[in-house]
């Protein structure tokens, strides 16, 4: 039977350890699968000793590459191989560049960080502020302003934004770096770019959450009691839409991370997008295998830290998630 927790209680109300362990078993569970996936994935596709050789090479050299990869091993000797290199953080090693893929990964990683993170910070603070905004000022002035520019954002691809912010501020004006990295200052163009897109999901998202509170009876009761809009906002409507803000941001995050590669192409940004390209040119493919690894345990990890946060926000859903 189902406990029943009387919602007075559920404020001092822990997330359960069976929620967690739940939460954290289906992130493993996740990350083994991503893991088989990219193995099989590669090798049904071709044999990968074919990337790695230039054209015309001989029968022999692509012998020599299929030996240094292990690729003459039974397919479940190399899976085998292949998962407690990947536990041990062993992704692979580039015969393009003579190092190990996580080296170059580590090189690149602080930037590509550095980038998504600024531009979640953007984003939330342009999305949660204007759909905050438009949703209490519904009708008025403010949200003829703003939501235009709300959709704009999110119609215009990230490329055209970036040209467009080069030809402007770099090109035009010249109070920014165009290209690379230089300094704070050559974050801000391209984590702008970046942030376009994700900050008018954020907004939009918002406003719906709002507009969604605003018309429940607990908003009429409080209006009725003299709370002015700010106490409103942050007393009851804060926590009520942070789920679903909750929700699209993690979502951002891992887009940010994962999806930043024609952003850093175009800005000449130093990152796992520049990488990306650079390997799939060169045919590097244990480097290539390495990013999408990496991208896939952002995924899970982002979403398993969302999963927790829900029980952190509403002791209900860790409740929920840990009865029986």
């Amino acid at each position: 039977m189902t406990a029943v927790i009387p919602r007075r209680r559920l404020a001092a109300l822990p997330a359960t350890p069976r929620y967690i362990a739940g939460r954290a078993g289906q992130a493993l569970l996740a990350l083994f699968g991503v893991v088989t996936i990219v193995f099989f994935a590669l090798r049904l596709s071709g044999d990968p000793a074919r990337l790695l050789v230039p054209e015309g090479a001989t029968a022999a050299d692509i012998a020599r590459v299929r030996d240094r990869l292990g690729l003459n091993d039974s397919l479940w000797h190399q899976y085998t191989t292949f998962l407690g290199n990947a536990v041990h953080g062993n992704l692979g090693y580039s015969y393009v560049q003579n190092r190990p893929a996580t080296d170059l990964l580590a090189e690149r990683l602080p930037y590509t960080a550095n980038l998504a993170v600024a531009a979640l910070v953007l984003s939330l603070l342009f999305g949660v502020t204007v759909g905050t905004v438009t949703a209490l000022r519904r009708g008025r002035w403010q949200e003829r302003v703003l939501m235009p520019i709300v959709l704009a954002g999110q119609a215009m691809p990230a490329f055209w934004t970036g040209l467009l912010l080069v030809l402007v501020f770099s090109v035009g004006l010249r109070w920014l770096p165009s290209t690379g990295y230089d300094g704070p200052l050559s974050l801000l163009l391209p984590s702008v770019t970046l942030a376009a897109l994700s900050a008018a999901a954020i907004a939009r998202v918002t406003r719906a959450a709002m507009l969604e509170q605003l018309a429940q009876d607990y908003v009429r009761t409080a209006r009725a009691k003299g709370a002015g809009t700010w106490r409103l906002v942050t007393r009851h409507l804060a926590r009520n839409t942070a789920i679903p803000v909750l929700t699209v941001a993690a979502l951002e995050l891992a887009n940010l991370l994962g999806g930043a590669v024609v952003t850093e192409v175009i800005f000449a940004w130093p990152g796992l997008g520049q990488l990306t390209v650079q390997s799939v040119e060169a045919r590097d493919f244990p480097v290539v295998q390495a990013i999408v690894l990496l991208a896939s345990a952002v995924y899970v990890v982002v979403n398993l830290a969302t999963d927790l946060l829900y029980g952190v926000i509403d002791r209900r859903v860790a409740a929920g998630g840990g009865s029986a």
